[in-house]
């Protein structure tokens, strides 16, 4: 026993690294989702509802511009022959240093137009200070990259945890001094700073130096470009519910709406976490289309890592009023039904997260760039419909069908590589559709007072 101990801890196989750095991530995003959940309880004393909606706003802003811009340094790193090349790694540095500071130029740009669509003039004011974050992340070491690129998250989560806990106090006493939004505002900017300080003087390795070697970059950017159109179609699929449902409700209810969506979205989240720092080492040192039991050893981590994340999504499902009242006071009741409806639609989404790097691992962000971009047109048009026809109810339904009809690409891009598995997705769907509809009845009339919101 001891020694099987020792040698999950100890190991250098795949597996063991893969296994270690999965709990590893599991346990930092745990740590990070107590510590968003301990940060919300006392925020929402010290602060009113539209502060939450105007920071959602912000977020989607900021979110919007990281995602138009990525060029996939990351994964490029992480998939790469020459991952570990000291001039492909400074280059990759450079790109991002670029990227921030055009970020921050066109955030500043963009502030008046997106004050005026979200019917908030105090942007102008928040976007600039609050794009800064974008500026700073630009600096982050790719030994960061290289350690996710090893399945060596010991150190990178210790750091990751601290940076949270400086940000936290740093939201908590500002927002306590200023009873302002600036607290949120100013607190995310630290936050940024201390993360690359952290990495910076304790991540091993060598130090980035700007560096611009042609070879490099042009793999960077061959690569990057279907990334960089597969993250404009992500900003969609992970980001339609603020644009459509923030430009539908007041924001007083478009805050409520945001606690809600905390609550529902912590199992997706999480394995959206786990499988993108993960998934790609595994799938280019172990590929499935080389051996059965390649295949076989994904399955068996696929399996547990999907009934893990129905099983979790199943307690805000059930639980979700429950939750609502025990934590929050009465002006955040309408979460409840929020919590219920988000937890159920994101079924589909999590059954096919575990497919999502196959194409990625093999260099071919072209056909990731399909999938997403499918993702993508089928959220969008299914949550305007939804919430033109059904309101709010109508809009995350909506966003649910998307991506259920958007699998048949995901075992497209998966049987490319032979990743696909046919009983994974049986299985799972027939419990998790089994379970999202007894979720639904038991609290169908929680849904049913999300149907009579009314626009703001």
């Amino acid at each position: 026993m001891i020694g099987a101990i020792r040698s999950f801890y100890q190991g250098q196989g795949l597996m063991q690294r893969a296994m270690r750095s999965a709990g590893l991530n599991l346990f930092g995003f745990g740590f990070s989702q107590f510590l968003r959940l301990a940060s919300n309880l006392i925020l929402t004393r010290l602060l009113f509802p539209e502060a939450f909606g105007v920071m959602a706003m912000v977020s989607v802003f900021l979110m919007g511009l990281a995602m138009f811009s990525d060029v996939g340094v990351g994964p490029a790193i992480m998939q790469s022959k020459r991952g570990d090349d000291r001039d492909f790694l400074n280059t990759a540095w450079t790109i991002q240093i670029i990227r921030g500071v055009s970020l921050w130029l066109v955030a500043c740009a963009l502030t008046w137009p997106m004050a005026i669509y979200f019917g908030e003039p105090d942007l102008i004011y928040y976007l600039p200070v609050a794009a800064l974050t974008q500026l700073v992340l630009g600096f982050t070491p790719t030994r960061h990259e290289t350690a996710n690129r090893h399945l060596r998250a010991g150190r990178v989560t210790v750091l990751d945890m601290g940076t949270q806990v400086i940000g936290v106090l740093v939201a908590i006493g500002l927002a306590w001094a200023m009873q302002s939004v600036w607290a949120l505002v100013i607190s995310g900017v630290i936050s940024a700073l201390a993360q690359v300080l952290l990495y910076d003087l304790f991540l091993p390795g060598e130090r980035n130096r700007l560096r611009w070697e042609s070879a490099a970059a042009q793999e960077l950017i061959h690569f990057g470009k279907w990334v960089f159109l597969s993250t404009i179609a992500g900003f969609a699929i992970g980001q339609a519910d603020k644009v459509v449902i923030g430009g539908w409700l007041s924001t007083h209810d478009f805050g409520i709406y945001n606690i809600g969506f905390f609550w529902a979205s912590f199992p997706f989240l999480m394995g959206s976490v786990v499988v993108r720092k993960v998934m790609i080492p595994i799938y280019r040192e172990s590929p499935p289309g080389e051996s059965r039991e390649n295949f076989l050893r994904l399955r068996k981590m696929r399996m547990l890592a999907t009934a893990g994340m129905i099983g979790m999504v199943m307690v805000p499902a059930f639980l979700g009023q429950w939750l609502i009242g025990f934590l929050y006071d009465p002006r955040y009741i309408a979460a409840g039904g929020m919590v219920v409806l988000i937890s159920v639609v994101q079924i589909p989404a999590i059954i096919g997260v575990t497919y999502d790097q196959a194409a990625l691992a093999a260099g071919d962000s072209k056909r990731f760039f399909v999938l997403a971009a499918t993702r993508a047109v089928f959220v969008i048009v299914g949550m305007v419909a939804g919430i033109t026809l059904y309101g709010l109810p109508g809009a995350l339904a909506g966003q649910g069908l998307a991506m259920l009809a958007a699998h048949p690409v995901v075992g497209w891009l998966a049987s490319r590589s032979r990743a696909w598995d046919p009983l994974h997705d049986a299985i799972y769907y027939a419990v998790g559709f089994g379970l999202g509809a007894l979720a639904l009845w038991w609290n169908w009339p929680l849904i049913e007072t999300l149907a009579a919101m009314q626009p703001g």
